[in-house]
């Protein structure tokens, strides 16, 4: 078996790249008219998907948590590899992702920070098409080999999971299955609804909505639980943002930590958020959806700790994502715990 997809990767994540430079101002941030002193600073977040993992965020642009802390704050969705790219350029004040994206990102001579952390866990889910479902006590990895498994990009949270899940169960991600590596991972549920795969690596609402349409069940492997604790999702800046501007940082933490609060304690706001941003979900499966959520302990604060971000990043390299030989990431290195505090 071999892996497919990944060429297409470097020459479109470069061009990506290039037309970032070419356009950046340099900081990804816009501060108004010094005529109006008051006016809020306006930046832009990248994200790799729009996803309910992320509730926390859109809580704080939803409930005026970021126009409190005097900012303007746009998401916008760069798929592929974008949001780093476009961190990376300047065109963005950061990414929410993966502290091992910023690791790889600082292998290759970068200089990225994780500030706040968001979704605690490993938050992907392993699924089976219908019709292909392992048999009750089945061997998953006896089940796995010889699979077509339809996932994220090479690079991606997402991928190192399921290579790491792989390893765990006695398999060579290069050999014993074939992995599509699908760059906008919007098109997983079409790559199964064709049959090019037999399983799947999908996020929420992803998994909610295929099981919605009935291509796949209940998830055949759960990374949240089996994984413990993981920085999957963090908020990733240049450390020259965090060294020039830590104000500005601070003033972006705090709003989203209350964003945070706000999802963590409040089932009933976070079910009508989700509704809002996600509205072709039915409110059964959308219900489900969050039940998964909060029974997987998906958020779990805003604190960097280390257990999760030293997690995410032996992920990364037992998925063969990162290499940091020559040059170690570790917590001390790619955190910055200033920000948040217990």
């Amino acid at each position: 078996m071999k892996t497919l997809s990944r060429a297409a990767l470097v020459p479109v994540a470069a061009a990506l790249a290039l037309a970032l430079a070419a356009c950046s101002p340099g900081s990804g941030t816009t501060t108004a008219a010094a005529a109006d002193g008051d006016a809020p600073t306006s930046l832009t977040l990248a994200e790799p998907v729009h996803g309910v993992g992320y509730l926390p965020l859109y809580a704080a642009q939803d409930l005026g948590y970021f126009a409190d802390e005097g900012l303007d704050v746009e998401v916008t969705t760069l798929t592929g590899g974008g949001h780093v790219n476009a961190t990376l350029a300047g065109e963005v004040f950061g990414f929410i992702g993966g502290p091992e994206s910023g690791a790889v990102a600082n292998v290759k001579g970068a200089d990225l920070v994780t500030v706040a952390n968001v979704v605690n866990r490993g938050n992907v889910y392993v699924v089976a098409a219908t019709g292909e479902e392992p048999a009750p006590g089945a061997d998953l990895g006896e089940y796995l080999r010889g699979k077509t498994i339809a996932g994220g990009r090479y690079g991606g949270t997402p991928n190192a999971i399921l290579r790491h899940v792989l390893i765990g169960l006695g398999l060579d991600p290069e050999t014993d299955v074939t992995l599509l590596e699908i760059e906008d991972s919007s098109a997983i549920p079409s790559a199964v609804q064709a049959g090019q795969a037999q399983v799947a690596v999908v996020a929420e609402p992803q998994l909610g909505l295929g099981i919605q349409q009935g291509l796949w069940g209940e998830p055949i492997i759960n990374p949240l639980q089996l994984l413990g604790p993981y920085a999957y999702s963090s908020i990733v800046v240049p450390r020259a943002t965090v060294d020039d501007d830590p104000e500005l940082v601070q003033a972006f933490v705090d709003a989203l930590a209350r964003g945070q609060e706000r999802i963590e304690e409040d089932r009933a706001y976070a079910e009508e958020l989700a509704a809002a941003q996600f509205p072709t979900m039915e409110p059964a499966v959308l219900a489900a959806t969050l039940d998964r959520a909060y029974a997987d302990g998906l958020w779990g604060g805003s604190v960097l700790t280390e257990e999760a971000v030293e997690t995410a990043l032996e992920v990364a390299r037992s998925g063969q994502i990162l290499d940091d030989s020559a040059v170690p990431q570790t917590f001390d290195v790619i955190a910055d715990t200033r920000f948040v505090q217990d």
